[in-house]
């Protein structure tokens, strides 16, 4: 896994929002959903239910939360 989309994944659910997490790493938004975008791919699931502005995280976002963080940590 890319640690670069972990890191997008985490920033976002730590912002709360594609657009903060990009603005926190010094990204544009569009390169934060490119990301997490070919994370899903990867995975070959959605991470995050999008509901206008507002995301939340899929069961398998979830899931993949604490191995993010524990990936990175590493």
């Amino acid at each position: 896994m890319d640690p670069n989309a972990l890191k997008a994944f985490l920033t976002i659910v730590d912002q709360g929002s594609f657009s903060e997490a990009a603005e926190a790493l010094h990204l544009t938004q569009p390169a934060i959903s490119k990301r997490i975008s070919n994370l899903e791919q990867q995975l070959d699931t959605p991470l995050f239910d999008r509901m206008g502005r507002k995301i939340r995280l899929t069961d398998a976002g979830q899931l993949l939360l604490p191995k993010a963080r524990e990936i990175l940590q590493a």
